[in-house]
């Protein structure tokens, strides 16, 4: 795949994980091409509607359109996958550790940030007036510039009520507000102290959990009013973390850049705001879903917290658990160790 044309890639800068998997291109210096919009609008009625491609189920941003099995051109979202297969088509300057127990602290570093540090992104920009109004304003006319002010009116007012309706999808509502709020400035307090030690997560070289908390941030930092103050308050070194992570092209890195040994009190401590919040809502999330029910509740961070089941998350507690049974004997018994120390060993089944 490394001698084919540039990878394409449909997405919007307002879109998280189009940010993660562009900074991710630019660090491995794969050649890329992107193309604003909706993949639903272009493969179907626009530019690209004569490669004759199915959108994604769902409509997801990034949309990939790349080979698949078969070598036809096919649309592809669902950023950890993909990444992970660039991992294997693409040599140099990799983000996923060769260490066993690096590779599986840095996988659920990751699933951490596409999947609980998106709820302070989806909560700040659908909760406050400023963000709503800042949001429904500059989402439409980042699909089109140029897009005429009646038009304009009538999507904001389409994307505003839409995603402020879609907040208790995610676990967003007035009893579960101040435990994101408290969450995500917990984390960065977290952030600021290992940065000051620190340049990435583990260590002196951006891991795939690196592009994957940036994505979020790059929205909480850098779109969403509310959360951006709340940054440059707390942790102005994850606010410069961000302005450096949108491209790394230049920097030259090393296998010995990893962190080696034992991980530091920094990396400790985030693994426990992990298991205060995290770690509880995935098992009864899959609680729930064993059980086919549309929701679930569970005490977090000594409040209630409701929200809707998600299948795609059960998949996510699936794979970091695939990933466990990948490490060898005492590689299992370190990770396990970590894991107790930190609260989250009840992640792994026995």
């Amino acid at each position: 795949m490394s001698d084919i044309s540039p990878l394409a890639l449909i997405g919007s800068p307002p879109s998280p994980y189009t940010r993660k998997m562009i900074s991710l291109l630019r660090f491995r210096r794969i050649p890329y091409r992107v193309i604003w919009g909706d993949p639903q609008d272009l493969l179907i009625n626009g530019d690209l509607s004569h490669l004759n491609i199915e959108p994604p189920k769902p409509n997801l941003l990034p949309t990939f359109i790349i080979p698949g099995q078969k070598g036809e051109l096919e649309a592809f979202t669902d950023s950890t996958p993909l990444l992970r297969r660039f991992e294997g088509e693409f040599d140099k300057r990799k983000s996923v550790p060769q260490d066993q127990f690096l590779s599986f602290i840095n996988y659920v570093l990751e699933d951490f940030a596409d999947e609980w540090a998106t709820k302070y992104m989806f909560h700040f920009r659908w909760h406050f007036d400023e963000d709503i109004d800042n949001a429904g304003t500059l989402l439409p006319l980042n699909q089109k510039v140029n897009l005429d002010d009646d038009s304009l009116a009538s999507f904001k007012k389409y994307i505003a009520e839409r995603q402020v309706s879609r907040l208790g999808v995610v676990g967003s509502n007035e009893t579960t507000a101040k435990t994101i709020e408290r969450s995500y400035k917990r984390f960065l307090n977290l952030l600021e102290k290992h940065f000051a030690k620190f340049p990435f997560l583990l260590g002196e070289r951006p891991a795939s959990s690196d592009f994957s908390l940036f994505g979020q941030l790059s929205q909480l930092i850098g779109f969403d009013p509310t959360s951006r103050r709340i940054a440059h308050e707390i942790s102005p070194r994850t606010v410069a973390w961000v302005s450096l992570m949108e491209d790394l092209s230049g920097l030259e890195v090393s296998d010995d850049d990893w962190m080696q040994n034992e991980l530091p009190e920094s990396v400790e401590n985030i693994f426990k705001e992990i298991g205060r919040v995290y770690v509880p809502a995935l098992l009864a999330n899959e609680i729930a879903f064993k059980k086919k029910e549309k929701t679930w509740e569970v005490p977090i961070d000594d409040s209630n917290w409701s929200q809707n089941t998600f299948p795609y998350q059960v998949k996510c507690l699936n794979w970091i658990n695939d990933e466990f049974q990948k490490l060898d004997g005492d590689e299992k018994t370190k990770t396990l160790h970590f894991l107790e120390k930190t609260g989250c060993k009840e992640l792994i089944r026995n």
